[in-house]
């Protein structure tokens, strides 16, 4: 999360040059998810507009057990991985297990560049992922998508179904000079999501916001006396998004949160951002000062990054912190049913681990490495003990993967399995077998 504006403010280029690669190839501060200003914005092109997304019903199955995490081994440890080089089913490799008929777990991948036609969905699928997830921004003054957005949704959904992958789309504004903080603007919001529902039906899983929690997404946090005013104004947007988009799709599964996993909960330092647990806490006061019964959500999304990609994704957090990761995942459950009254799923909308980049593909991209990224087989372990933890957590249903695919600037995230120009990484395999047995259950 953390340094990932950079990848977000060079939105287009970025995508131009992925497309390109993909084409040649073939066919604390801490690191992401800090507590900072910047933030999670899926690249997307500005001439097509930004996303798409899937029909498959959920499975919200929710499995009774936990796991405790694994040893870790030390920050840049190596972890050894082989990969064949036929790639994901090449001669002699192991058979990997069976793709479920009906995913009890879902796993997916978040990565905008999946917008264009190419073999991106291919590769995605062929990963052994499930799931898409897209991205579509509002802009202020817009009650519907621009004719070119609508038919880039359509397009990737259809592409997306047609490789039974299911679509996440996450609808949000840009950053937070565009909040929308005025009952208009939140109309605004609401009537584009529901226009998205009923132009493309195959879409059915839609993510409000990214990361409220955030001054990179959402300002004003505080108010003048220190109070917490966010939660209050994401509420009040996250229901009438939730009444447009049921009166639009009425079998539209709505998850909200999408929230970064720290924040400093410090009014007036210049980068003010909230935990998730004091988020939660005023989540749960405007609910109760709703008067509504049931939660304007069906499902509630988080992003449980940890500190830096070094960082074991399975490392619990002290009890006081005011960070969350996904071995928290009871603390997190708590805080949720504590706001709303009741168990709501929970979708780990995204974790990605960087891999360092060799020198033979080290051309494919352009600018420095900001981060601490880990080698490929520490991201195929670690990814490996993130889906076997959270596919055993009592009430999670899934967990997508940021990204597929490596972002082709160093200042965004190099966390996919495949590199720029499309090759698989020495993770690739490990983490497919990961992905299918996630998906099979705990």
């Amino acid at each position: 999360m953390t340094l990932r504006l950079a990848r977000r403010l060079a939105a287009l280029v970025a995508l131009v040059l992925g497309i390109a690669a993909l084409a040649a190839g073939c066919g604390g501060d801490e690191e992401r998810g800090a507590d900072d200003d910047r933030g999670t914005v899926p690249s997307q092109p500005a001439a097509t507009g930004a996303s798409g997304t899937e029909t498959q019903s959920p499975s919200p199955a929710m499995t009774n057990g936990s796991t405790e995490p694994n040893a870790a081994p030390p920050p840049g440890a190596s972890v050894s991985v082989t990969q064949s080089s036929t790639g994901p089913s090449g001669a002699g490799a192991t058979p990997p297990p069976p793709r479920p008929a009906v995913d009890r777990f879902v796993v997916g991948a978040v990565d905008d560049a999946a917008r264009h036609p190419g073999p991106m969905l291919d590769q995605l699928a062929a990963a052994g992922f499930g799931a898409l997830g897209i991205t579509s921004y509002w802009e202020p003054g817009r009650a519907a998508p621009v004719p070119g957005e609508l038919a880039v949704l359509r397009d990737t959904a259809a592409r997306a179904t047609a490789r039974d992958l299911r679509v996440f789309l996450a609808v949000f504004h840009r950053g937070s000079a565009t909040t929308p903080l005025t009952p208009a603007a939140r109309r605004q919001f609401a009537l584009y999501t529901a226009a998205i529902l009923r132009g493309v039906p195959a879409i059915r899983d839609v993510i409000v916001g990214n990361e409220p929690n955030l001054n990179r997404f959402w300002l004003p946090q505080f108010g003048p006396n220190g109070e917490n005013v966010a939660s209050r104004d994401y509420y009040a947007l996250l229901a009438q998004v939730h009444d447009a988009a049921k009166g639009a799709a009425p079998d539209v599964r709505n998850w909200g949160g999408a929230l970064a996993p720290r924040g400093v909960d410090r009014p007036g330092t210049g980068r003010d951002t909230q935990s998730p647990r004091r988020f939660l806490n005023g989540l749960g006061a405007a609910h109760r000062a709703s008067g509504r019964s049931v939660p304007p959500l069906d499902g509630f999304a988080f992003h449980p990054y940890p500190a830096s990609s070094q960082a074991p994704p399975d490392r619990p957090n002290p009890p006081a912190s005011k960070q969350l990761g996904l071995a928290d995942h009871q603390r997190l459950r708590r805080l949720v049913r504590e706001a709303f009254g009741r168990d709501l799923p929970l979708l780990y909308s995204e974790l990605g681990v960087e891999t360092a980049i060799p020198p033979a593909k080290r051309h494919l991209y352009e600018g420095e490495e900001p981060g601490r990224p880990v080698d490929e087989g520490t991201q195929a372990e670690y990814y490996r003990r993130a889906l076997q933890l959270a596919a055993c957590q009592q009430g999670v249903v899934g967990m997508l993967l940021f990204h597929s695919h490596d972002e082709p600037f160093l200042t965004g995230f190099q966390s996919g399995v495949y590199y720029v120009d499309g090759t698989p990484k020495a993770s690739l395999e490990p983490v497919r077998r990961a992905i299918l047995r996630a998906r099979a259950g705990c």
